[in-house]
């Protein structure tokens, strides 16, 4: 199986100000967190991100602020609460009234598909990310987990995390691996862009 962009949201979890500093190789992870940020806008992924209590650890870094439309703050360490409104939208009120339709003839507006994959990334790996990415797959979400581009305080947290979302279903992928996924194929229009992003 393969990542579609079309098919795709990505996830970007808690990196933040007072966070990063103490994070295991931080400047590579943001570096990567920045890629599938503009990756994602290139091939028109949404693109959702947390972050936990910014009064305690201040808001997303700076440098990555600016290419996330939309930031959602939780206490939870698991998102799944904040985000499945927006990674799985209920359906709209049936439309008419009484005057057009009586209730029983009037058609629900369907929801708007949701997208199946949840490209994933952040900080803390064994944390918010580990339980963000179990509560997606309880949702069944096949969730992406983009390793070069989650980090922890400690290597060994990092690693338990990622041994256990591969064992829990999760697929382990790197911010190349993601690329070239969206991109498909060296004939893609935006192939030049995704490459320098990239390189």
């Amino acid at each position: 199986m393969l990542l579609d962009p079309s098919d795709s949201t990505l996830v970007l979890v808690d990196y933040q100000q007072r966070l990063m500093p103490a994070i295991a190789d931080a400047a590579a992870l943001l570096l990567n967190a920045e890629r599938l940020a503009r990756l994602a806008a290139l091939f028109e992924v949404p693109i959702l991100a947390t972050e936990q209590n910014p009064a305690g650890l201040g808001p997303t870094v700076a440098a990555l602020r600016g290419l996330l439309p939309h930031v959602m703050t939780k206490a939870s360490f698991g998102a799944g609460a904040e985000l499945m409104p927006r990674l799985r939208p209920a359906a709209a009120a049936p439309r008419g009234n009484a005057r057009s339709l009586p209730r029983h003839l009037q058609k629900p507006v369907e929801a708007a598909p949701a997208r199946g994959s949840v490209v994933l990334a952040g900080c803390e790996a064994h944390v918010c990310v580990l339980q963000t990415a179990l509560q997606l797959l309880d949702e069944e979400f096949d969730v992406w987990v983009v390793t070069d581009a989650c980090g922890s305080r400690t290597d060994r947290n990092r690693d338990a995390a990622f041994d256990r979302l591969a064992g829990a279903g999760c697929e382990l992928v790197t911010t190349e691996m993601v690329a070239f996924e969206w991109l498909g194929d060296s004939r893609h229009p935006r192939f030049k862009e995704a490459l320098a992003l990239i390189k």
